[in-house]
C-alpha cells in the first residue's frame, strides 16, 4: 500500500509540473495594466544590446511573466487583464485588456521598430478610451483605473500636454549612452544659373562630450562623388541642465546633368543607424515647355521665345480650352502664361498671368490705377534676380488687393505691381497691368523678367510632387489612370502592390523607415522619395531618468524589471525524484525482510 501511495504522488507531482503553475508576488488579482512601448527612432540605438527596443520587450514581458495569472497556485483574486500599446509619433493598439499571456506576449513580439519621433499623447487617449466603457459599466472608482506602465528612453516631444496622476504611471527607463552623432538637415538643388550644376548643403550634429572626427561621404545613385573630413564639436551647455549639440555645415558642388538619388553620410560608428544619412531626390534639368494665350502680343511672345524654351505654343482665348492643361500624369505646358486674359476656371498649373488677376483666388480688383511707376522691389528674389524695375512705368494698372500670404516681389506707389501666390497646388505669378500699356517691352529688363519667370515657375512644376518625405509621411502621386496598379518598394517593404482610386491618385502610408522608396507604374521609370529622421530630439538618445508630464514629475524605476513569479515545476521535478527514491528505499527493505 505504501509503495502505490508513493507512486501516485510521484504522478501527482508530474501531472503538477506539466501544468507550470506559477506563484505571483504581485499581491491582489484582478489588476489592469497598460503596457505603453516606445518605438521611435531612438529606442534603435544599440548602446543596450541587442537595441533599446528589444530591451524595452525584454522587460515588459518580464512584467507580464510577473502578474497574475490563471495558474494553479494563484493565490485569491481575479486575473489581471493588460493591453499593449506601441507609440512613435502615432499608437498602434497591439491588444485590448486580456489576461492570455501568450496573446500578449504575442503582441508585444509584434511591435516592430520605426525612425519616426516619439508622441505619448494619443498613447494615453488610446488606453482611457479601451478603459473606461468597461469601468463605467462595473461602476469602478478612481481608484480601478488602469495603471500605465512605460518601457522608453524618455525621448518624448509632447510630454507636456500630458496629465497623468501621480501614481497612475511607472516609468522604466531604456537605455544607457549619450553620445550619438546625426545628419540633422540635409538639401540638394540645381543652381539657377546653371541647371547642370548641383549644391548639396548638409548639418552634421555631434551629441558626444568630446570632438568627433570623421568623414562625410556624398553619393548620387550608390556611386561616392565625394569625401569631406570635417571636426564636430562636443555639445554644449545650455540653459539649465539643457545642452546643445556641436553643430557643423557641410557643402558640396558638382556638375551632373542627370536624375539621381543624393545621399550624405557620415561615417562615424555610434549607438543610432537611422539618422547617419540622409537623403533627397535630384530632378534632372529640364527645359521648359510654355503655353501663351494671348490676343496678338507679339512683343510678350519674341520675349519668351528669347528664353530658351524647348516648345512655346501661342494659343488665342478664343480657341482655348483650360482642359488642355488638365492635370494629368505628364503635363503638356509647365508653364502657362496668360495676356489679359483670364479664363473663367483655371486648372491646377503654374501661371504668370499679366493684366486683371483671376477672381477665385482670394484678390480683389478695387479699381484701374493711371500712371503707376515702382517705387520698390525685391531684387534678391529669383523672379527678379538682376531685374532693374527703376524705370518701369504703367499708363493703366489694377490696384489688387492681395490676401497676407501673397509674397509683393514689387509695388506701384498706390498698389502692388508683381506679386506671388499659391492656391490649391497651383502657383500664379501676377504682374497686375497690362504690358501694352507699359513701357516695360522696351527696356531690357523685359526679356530677363520672362526669362526668371518660366524658369522659377518651371522649378515650381519640379517640386509639385513632392518627393522629400519625414518618417510617417505618407508617398502621394496623383495624376495617374484611375485602377492603374503600382508596386511600393523600400526600407522593410518589397513588392507592396497598390491600386490608384477613381481620381487618379495612389496614397501609401508605410514610410515608418528612414530610407529611399520607389513607386512603379507599370513600365514607367520609377519615381523615388527619400525619407529622413532629420530629428534632433531623436538624435539627442540620451536617457532621461525623469520625466515632466504637465507639471508632474515622473522618476524612472530604479533597477532592471525582472520575472516576479515564480515557476513552481523545478520544485515539482526534485518531488518526484525523491519520491522515486523513497520508493526504491522502500522496497529495498522489504525485500531484505
Amino acid at each position: 500500500v505504501l509503495l502505490l501511495l508513493l507512486q501516485l504522488l510521484a504522478i501527482i507531482a508530474m501531472l503538477l509540473a506539466l501544468a507550470g503553475p506559477l506563484i505571483s508576488r504581485i499581491s491582489g488579482g484582478g489588476g489592469r495594466y497598460v503596457l505603453l512601448i516606445d518605438r521611435s527612432a531612438s529606442m534603435g540605438a544599440t548602446d543596450v544590446s541587442p537595441t533599446r527596443l528589444d530591451e524595452a520587450r525584454k522587460q515588459a514581458k518580464a512584467f507580464v511573466e510577473s502578474v497574475q495569472d490563471k495558474s494553479l497556485f494563484r493565490f485569491g483574486g481575479d486575473p489581471n487583464q493588460i493591453m499593449v500599446i506601441a507609440f512613435d509619433k502615432r499608437s498602434k493598439l497591439m491588444c485590448n485588456f486580456t489576461s492570455d499571456k501568450r496573446q500578449i506576449l504575442a503582441a508585444i513580439d509584434a511591435i516592430s521598430p520605426g525612425d519616426g519621433d516619439s508622441a505619448l499623447s494619443e498613447a494615453i487617449v488610446v488606453a482611457q478610451a479601451f478603459a473606461t466603457p468597461e469601468q463605467l459599466a462595473n461602476n469602478r472608482s478612481s481608484s480601478d483605473l488602469a495603471k500605465l506602465i512605460l518601457f522608453s528612453d524618455g525621448r518624448i516631444d509632447d510630454l507636456d500636454q500630458i496629465i497623468v496622476g501621480s501614481d497612475e504611471l511607472d516609468f522604466h527607463c531604456i537605455g544607457e549612452s549619450a553620445g550619438n552623432v546625426a545628419i540633422t538637415a540635409m538639401q540638394a538643388r540645381r543652381t539657377y544659373e546653371r541647371p547642370d550644376e548641383v549644391e548639396i548643403f548638409a548639418s552634421a550634429a555631434n551629441y558626444g562630450d568630446e570632438p568627433v572626427t570623421c568623414d562625410v561621404q556624398l553619393s548620387i545613385s550608390g556611386n561616392v562623388h565625394a569625401v569631406k573630413s570635417v571636426t564636430i564639436p562636443a555639445r554644449l551647455q545650455g540653459e539649465g541642465d539643457s545642452k546643445r549639440p556641436g553643430r557643423i555645415s557641410v557643402d558640396f558642388s558638382l556638375s551632373h546633368p542627370d536624375a539621381g538619388v543624393v545621399e550624405v553620410r557620415h561615417l562615424h560608428s555610434d549607438p543610432l543607424s537611422s539618422d547617419d544619412a540622409a537623403w533627397a531626390i535630384l530632378s534632372p534639368p529640364k527645359r521648359l515647355s510654355v503655353l501663351l494665350v494671348t490676343e496678338s502680343n507679339t512683343v510678350l511672345e519674341s520675349a519668351l521665345r528669347a528664353c530658351s524654351l524647348a516648345d512655346l505654343k501661342v494659343a488665342s482665348p478664343i480657341g482655348f480650352d483650360p482642359n488642355d492643361i488638365a492635370p494629368v500624369a505628364e503635363q503638356p505646358y509647365d508653364v502657362v502664361v496668360l495676356d489679359d486674359y483670364v479664363p473663367p476656371k483655371l486648372p491646377r498649373s503654374r501661371y504668370l498671368i499679366f493684366g486683371r488677376p483671376p477672381e477665385d483666388i482670394g484678390i480683389t480688383v478695387s479699381e484701374q490705377l493711371k500712371n503707376q511707376v515702382v517705387v520698390d522691389w525685391r531684387p534678391k528674389h529669383a523672379v527678379l534676380m538682376h531685374v532693374n524695375l527703376m524705370n518701369l512705368f504703367a499708363a493703366e494698372s489694377y490696384k489688387m488687393d492681395l490676401p497676407r500670404d501673397a509674397e509683393v516681389l514689387a509695388e506701384f506707389g498706390e498698389s502692388p505691381a508683381i506679386a506671388l501666390l499659391r492656391r490649391s497646388g497651383s502657383v500664379f505669378l501676377l504682374a497686375g497691368f497690362d504690358v501694352l500699356q507699359s513701357n516695360w517691352p522696351f527696356e531690357p529688363s523685359f526679356v530677363l523678367f520672362c526669362y526668371n519667370a518660366a524658369n522659377f515657375l518651371g522649378m515650381q512644376a519640379a517640386q509639385s510632387e513632392r518627393t522629400s518625405l519625414e518618417v510617417g509621411q505618407p508617398v502621394v502621386v496623383e495624376g495617374l489612370e484611375a485602377e492603374t496598379p503600382v508596386t511600393i518598394d523600400g526600407p522593410g517593404v518589397s513588392g507592396v502592390q497598390i491600386t490608384s482610386g477613381s481620381g487618379g491618385a495612389v496614397r501609401f502610408p508605410g514610410t515608418d523607415r528612414a530610407g529611399v522608396y520607389s513607386l512603379t507604374v507599370a513600365d514607367q521609370e520609377p519615381r523615388f522619395f527619400a525619407v529622413n529622421v532629420l530629428d534632433p530630439q531623436e538624435s539627442d538618445i540620451e536617457p532621461r531618468r525623469e520625466i515632466e508630464l504637465s507639471g508632474q514629475v515622473v522618476k524612472a524605476q530604479q533597477g532592471t524589471l525582472s520575472r516576479a513569479s515564480l515557476p513552481l515545476w523545478p520544485v515539482l521535478v526534485i518531488v518526484v525524484l525523491l519520491l522515486a527514491c523513497l520508493e526504491w528505499v522502500v522496497y529495498s527493505l522489504k525485500m531484505k525482510l
